[in-house]
């Protein structure tokens, strides 16, 4: 009993302090404002109850989950077109310090742990792309069962869906605006850089956004399994290069599936440097700006020394980026020196080792070599951030302020990484991909 009334406090507490809502957008480009219902009314700004669940028919609300229940977080739902929008937030609380994460529609870390005082307020932004399965030049991409999963949560439906959680979240007002003139940075990639829908798997794509700031949305089109040419085949390359617009970049990272291609003509330096060629034409020929990253390793240890096992991909992408002035963030070396300061065991906590039931649905030890952690996931992120700034010039501007340098060989500590954890949103399994 005493469980149940503090999570119905929790729960209520959310919602009070949450005050957020997602709207339906009747008009492409209007401008919308919500405030949490209990504020004075104003013309032009909606009032939101927490009593607003999502319905089809409205086209927003608060959506009916596990977290919902157990008062751990709350997502909101959208009905929206396809399209980048700028979301402005409003933090604080007149009584209370309160303390806020923010993701985004599978889990994209967007806002990370914005803290107020009793009585402070703080207005923050940041810019999220919102995609759909239908491409404008004609056909649709071909998504996996996965991905099709549960409505409102999959990354590929109607809605913008905003998650907040914290130890005392405190949303008081939320805009949303079509972002029309926002940089977009897509992503191609496999299981190591996807949104993955479920903890405690992370991809580096999933943490990216955090790092960027209002004006460039990461569009992260990568997922488990895929290789350079299954990419294209279920045309998710025609996908990021129908909504490209000139300016815009694609981030290239595979490997660890393609490596598995047993044609006989199939290696590291002919169909995979012949791909990536592909990916870095295409990109060009729609106005938009290659970037290659070299895979990561998967952790594998033997004498206490590291084993590499996609040495000759990554040497690969190397010469391909130098051939054809594209330029490389070099994920592979990042990561190496990043997992040989963890050590061998302490490594672990970069990837996917739990015992049996730490996560709720999870009845068995996971132990995944080649998954990350949220914890390696992010300090991946921050890897590629790294390489952003030191290759990318161009978009190096558009880094957060609070981002100085990165040197994977002095990590973070685990410890201090605290992403709160989203609840579980369909059957706990190991992603696609090895």
């Amino acid at each position: 009993m005493l469980n149940q009334i503090l999570a119905t406090r929790m729960w209520c507490g959310l919602l009070m302090c949450f005050s957020i809502l997602a709207l339906c957008f009747p008009v492409a480009g209007a401008e919308h404002k919500f405030d949490f219902g209990l504020g004075v009314s104003q013309p032009g700004v909606v009032n939101v109850t927490p009593q607003t669940m999502y319905d089809s028919t409205r086209g927003f609300g608060f959506l009916k989950t596990e977290a919902a229940r157990t008062g751990t977080s709350s997502l909101f739902a959208v009905d929206v077109p396809e399209r980048n929008y700028d979301v402005t937030l409003r933090f604080g609380d007149p009584v209370d310090a309160t303390s806020t994460t923010v993701k985004s529609e599978a889990r994209r870390l967007m806002l990370e742990k914005v803290e107020t005082a009793p009585g402070e307020y703080q207005t923050r932004s940041f810019t999220v792309n919102v995609r759909k399965p239908p491409i404008s030049t004609g056909g649709t991409t071909r998504l996996n069962g996965r991905e099709m999963g549960p409505p409102m949560i999959a990354g590929w439906d109607e809605h913008l869906t905003l998650e907040f959680s914290g130890l005392r979240p405190g949303v008081v007002s939320l805009e949303i605006t079509p972002a029309t003139h926002a940089i977009t940075v897509f992503i191609a990639g496999d299981s190591t850089v996807t949104d993955q829908r479920n903890e405690p798997w992370s991809g580096w794509g999933q943490m990216i956004p955090r790092f960027f700031v209002q004006g460039v949305a990461v569009s992260n089109q990568a997922e488990s399994g895929l290789a350079l040419f299954s990419f294209e085949s279920q045309k998710r390359l025609a996908k990021v290069l129908s909504m490209m617009k000139k300016g815009d970049y694609l981030f290239i990272q595979f490997g660890h599936n393609d490596q598995k291609d047993k044609r006989p003509d199939a290696g590291p330096f002919t169909t995979y440097q012949a791909n990536l060629k592909k990916f870095i034409e295409a990109t060009r020929d729609h106005g938009g700006i290659p970037v290659l990253v070299t895979p990561m390793e998967r952790r594998r240890w033997s004498g206490g020394k590291q084993q590499q096992t996609l040495t000759d991909y990554a040497e690969a992408v190397r010469q391909t980026g130098e051939a054809l002035n594209v330029p490389v963030v070099d994920l592979h070396a990042m990561s190496l020196a990043f997992y040989a300061a963890l050590g061998v065991e302490d490594s672990k906590r970069a990837f996917v080792h739990y015992p049996a039931d730490t996560y709720p649905g999870q009845n068995t030890a996971l132990r995944d070599d080649t998954h990350h952690s949220v914890y390696g996931a992010y300090e991946l992120a921050k890897c590629v951030v790294e390489g952003i700034k030191t290759n990318v010039p161009e978009l190096a501007p558009f880094v957060v302020d609070d981002f100085d340098r990165f040197d994977p060989a002095h990590p973070d500590a685990p410890e201090d990484i605290s992403i709160p954890v989203t609840p579980l949103l369909g059957e706990a399994a190991t992603p696609a991909g090895s």
